[in-house]
């Protein structure tokens, strides 16, 4: 048997967070419904959804205790090229159609954009470096996004950061320590939401550095969590977390965000992910909660050439608010609708395929090592 067959038996025979699921996918429709809005209402106190952005933020928080309960007591056994290989086979297929969709989308929107000011080897560059997340932040007409693609793969291109210090650093450190960075992160967090007044960036280029902060403290916490073992067992189930979630997005934009949005990613996504871990999830609502953690990061990497459409069409069509409505609530369904196929008819199969050339190696390396004297 192979040091990776191993791993999958042991992660398969570990609890499964079904509720934390299901709140990952309610970020994830929140963060889809902000994108549109913001479209619409670029005034943010009229945006009854003006802090749908933090879904990100929550969306590290998890990441960082998903990654510490799958990881912490394997990675050692598996390695880290398996763990990166892992990895790269659970995100980067969606990276990849992402940025196809949106190559498309910036081609061919029908509703404007001008791709003809780029040459065709700029275009090239820029497409590569989306696949590959690179940072690019050269597209004036998209507000110098670091993806011009595919905007929401900056957050990618963190995440993966977050992945490689967790498999060098991270996952040897102690609990203590974990402590101690995790406060000079909270620290850092408070200091950009003081100095700019909302933690909305990261997702350009003049903002760069806040992507790096936010993902610092959220992926530490979520990781401090697990590692502290806070889950505080709860009757509350899916639907009632999923409106304590729903609260931090739609609660009121005010001069006060430069420490209402602190507060809300240093303490309350936290304690919210411990809930989760401890509440019980009524037989009914497992479907629910099943397909909406799948869809959602299908959803959330595959829905911005439609928003950069619906952009277009805005400025040149200017909706009113019934049309908004329509518009917004039909988008909606077709983006979740497209993210499943996208997931079914792509992401699911192959991953699977990766995943067996990926063990197939495995297997054929252990047996050249068993033959040469050379176990691992």
């Amino acid at each position: 048997m192979t040091v990776h067959t191993t791993t999958q038996n042991t992660l398969q025979s570990k609890k499964h967070f079904e509720i934390l699921d299901g709140l990952r996918g309610v970020a994830a429709i929140a963060i889809v419904l902000f994108h549109f809005m913001e479209v619409a209402y670029s005034d943010f106190s009229q945006n009854f959804i003006a802090h749908g952005f933090l879904a990100v933020d929550f969306f590290f928080c998890l990441s960082g205790f998903v990654i510490g309960y799958a990881y912490d007591d394997r990675i050692g056994k598996m390695g880290l090229t398996a763990f990166f290989k892992t990895r790269l086979i659970r995100l980067h297929p969606l990276v990849i159609l992402g940025s196809v969709l949106g190559l498309l989308a910036f081609l061919y929107d029908p509703f404007g954009g001008h791709p003809e000011l780029y040459s065709t080897g700029k275009i090239v560059i820029i497409f590569f470096s989306s696949i590959l997340l690179i940072p690019y932040p050269v597209v004036d007409e998209r507000f110098f996004n670091l993806f011009a693609l595919n905007a929401p793969s900056w957050s990618l291109f963190w995440e993966y950061m977050a992945n490689l210090v967790y498999a060098f650093i991270l996952c040897r450190t102690g609990r203590n320590i974990i402590f101690l960075l995790t406060a000079i992160a909270a620290v850092a967090v408070f200091t950009v939401g003081y100095q700019k007044g909302s933690l909305l960036g990261g997702w350009d280029g003049s903002s760069f550095w806040d992507g790096f902060i936010r993902i610092s403290y959220s992926f530490l916490a979520g990781l401090l969590v697990y590692r502290s073992n806070w889950i505080i067992k709860n009757k509350l189930g899916f639907s009632g977390l999923a409106i304590l979630l729903l609260l931090a997005f739609i609660m009121p934009h005010s001069e006060w965000n430069w420490l209402t949005q602190p507060l809300v990613v240093l303490f309350y996504f936290p304690l919210l992910i411990s809930l989760g871990a401890g509440a019980a999830l009524s037989e009914g609502l497992k479907k629910i909660c099943l397909f909406s953690g799948q869809i959602s990061y299908p959803l959330y990497m595959t829905h911005y050439a439609v928003i950069w459409m619906f952009f277009n069409y805005y400025t040149t069509h200017k909706p009113g608010p019934a049309q908004l409505f329509w518009i917004i609530s039909g988008g909606i369904i077709l983006l979740i609708t497209f993210a499943y196929l996208a997931m079914i008819l792509y992401d699911i199969p192959v991953r699977n395929y990766l995943t067996r050339k990926f063990k197939k190696g495995q297997i054929t390396l252990a047996a050249y090592e068993k033959n040469n004297n050379n176990p691992r």
